[in-house]
């Protein structure tokens, strides 16, 4: 009897398995065909945008049913999962207002269309049981200090902090803000964040591009008094602005990390901090607007000093746009988190696909297929978030499905973040296959306690792939629970399956193997 001598499989723990099964002799595979595709990375991160301020995705109107609602949710879920994502990023505070019964701010009137409205159920507890149902992470998407897309205080409930303190508040381009520079303000954003980190099982916070309002011409925002009280030590209003971004950025991580360490924190700013023309440290851009000098947000600096987990710039236009080059912009963001802990996804302009003039380029089905390839010769770049989910949907000039067909084919592990947590879990136990009359039926036993998901592999022995798993050929899905059944089985076909444990931070367990004939 002669034994599969399985070279070099599986990672590092490979050599676990030799010897284990029954069959004909093979070689070490060729280098070459061992070479990871980039068209299936192993760990790739993968979402859209679920946006819920004036019920741009979700819900799709105020007024549904709880039913309704939950239907809804479900389906841009299960969009998701078809798509071999691994991610959602939903907004829940649109507007000083919240998606879950918040002990600090009124239910929000995209929900009931009321503000203060009961929907009768909890929208945040439900996302997060059915997403993780998916294994999908579930990013908890909070907008700081936009208060109301109109200028009335008074359509507030009259019990909205914004009522109960009028003097945080600014009106400016149409719509209310709190004052950043106001530290009580800043404080009630932070506990409104931290009210739902402390009591959901989110995978991440995430802030968008809002910080302090993006300027609109002929309006001044009105902090003048509030920068004679509180700028001493800064000789200009724009340090000071400045200042009071990055202590949001540095409390609000250091609250979220106390309170639950494995809780990534991200953002995704405008892609242009400042134009090289402006500032030599910049991109070779030429925008309009700079985070930097417009928001008073100093993004890189939030990258360099590693308050933030992941960054997400809104590289929102195409390749070979001469204000803005996606092909340029990708690049610098590259330089920025090299060297540091902070993990690049590139926000993806979905919604213009067939609908900007801005450059034609937006009329090619192609230009967000070009964006992953031209990502992929970045090591740097981890991964992608669309906005939004309804574009992403609309398939429009059928760019989704061709992105889907070309860089989406097998499902990928969210990328591991070792500054979080560096430990692997243990693998599983007692794992078994069979044969059943649905396809192979798999199941094991957790052995970690900090185990949170699987990955579970499929080799097919007759193909003689040995090769180690540097990418997701053979990964069929992730999951969890302790059990899978693999309906793609073919009848007759000897299969080597592996399952590996993932924890918080995605580190995986070393594998543990079966054989089965189906």
């Amino acid at each position: 009897m002669r034994v599969w001598r399985i070279v070099g499989v599986l990672g590092a723990t490979a050599s676990l398995l030799v010897g284990a099964f029954t069959s004909t002799a093979t070689a070490a595979p060729p280098a070459e065909s061992c070479v990871a595709d980039a068209r299936t990375p192993l760990r790739q991160f993968r979402a859209t945008w679920v946006s819920s301020v004036v019920n741009i995705d979700w819900p799709s109107r105020t007024g549904l049913t709880a039913e309704q609602q939950k239907a809804e949710l479900v389906r841009w879920f299960d969009d998701a999962v078809r798509q071999h994502h691994n991610a959602v990023v939903l907004q829940i505070r649109p507007t000083a207002d919240a998606f879950w019964p918040s002990k600090v701010e009124p239910w929000s009137q995209y929900l009931s269309g009321q503000q203060g409205g009961d929907p009768g159920y909890d929208p945040l507890a439900f996302a997060v049981a059915e997403a993780h149902k998916r294994n999908l992470e579930l990013h908890g998407w909070f907008n700081p200090y936009r208060l109301s897309m109109g200028t009335n205080l008074n359509a507030l409930v009259p019990t909205h902090p914004a009522r109960l303190h009028p003097e945080w508040v600014v009106t400016y381009g149409g719509k209310l803000y709190y004052n950043p520079g106001i530290p009580a303000a800043r404080e009630h954003v932070e506990n409104a964040i931290m009210d739902a980190v402390s009591n959901y099982d989110l995978d991440g916070v995430h802030f968008d591009d809002y910080f302090y309002p993006y300027p609109v011409a002929g309006q001044v925002f009105d902090d003048a008094a509030t920068y004679a009280q509180y700028g001493a030590g800064f000789p200009t209003v724009a340090d000071w602005r400045r200042d009071n971004i990055n202590l949001l950025i540095q409390e609000i991580q250091e609250k979220i990390k106390a309170a639950k360490p494995w809780v990534k924190f991200g953002i995704s700013p405008f892609a242009v901090w400042r134009n090289a023309a402006t500032d030599p440290l910049g991109s070779a851009t030429t925008a309009g607007v700079q985070t930097y000098d417009d928001l008073a947000a100093d993004t890189r600096r939030w990258v360099r000093e590693e308050w933030i987990d992941y960054i997400v710039p809104q590289v929102y236009w195409a390749g070979g746009f001469a204000p803005a080059d996606y092909n340029k912009i990708v690049p610098w963001w590259a330089e920025q988190v090299r060297g540091t802990d902070v993990h690049l996804y590139i926000g993806q302009a979905t919604y213009k696909v067939g609908t900007s003039t801005q450059s034609p380029d937006w009329s090619d089905p192609a230009e967000l297929s070009d964006h992953m390839a031209f990502n992929s010769t970045i090591p740097e770049v981890k991964g992608d978030i669309f906005f939004s989910a309804k574009d992403v949907r609309a398939d429009r000039l059928g760019a989704t499905s061709l992105l889907n067909s070309t860089w989406y084919t097998r499902p990928a592990l969210i990328p591991a973040m070792p500054s979080l947590d560096s430990r692997a879990p243990l693998p599983v136990h007692a794992l078994r296959a069979h044969k059943t009359s649905a396809g192979v039926q798999l199941s094991w036993r957790p052995t970690s306690a900090d185990t949170t998901s699987y990955a579970i592999y499929r080799r097919d022995l007759a193909a003689g792939d040995w090769c180690a798993d540097n990418d997701a050929r053979n990964l069929l899905t992730t999951l969890r629970g302790q059990s899978f059944v693999d309906t793609t089985a073919v009848e007759g076909h000897h299969y080597l399956y592996s399952v590996t444990a993932l924890d918080r931070a995605s580190n995986q367990s070393r594998p543990i193997p079966a054989f089965v004939r189906r």
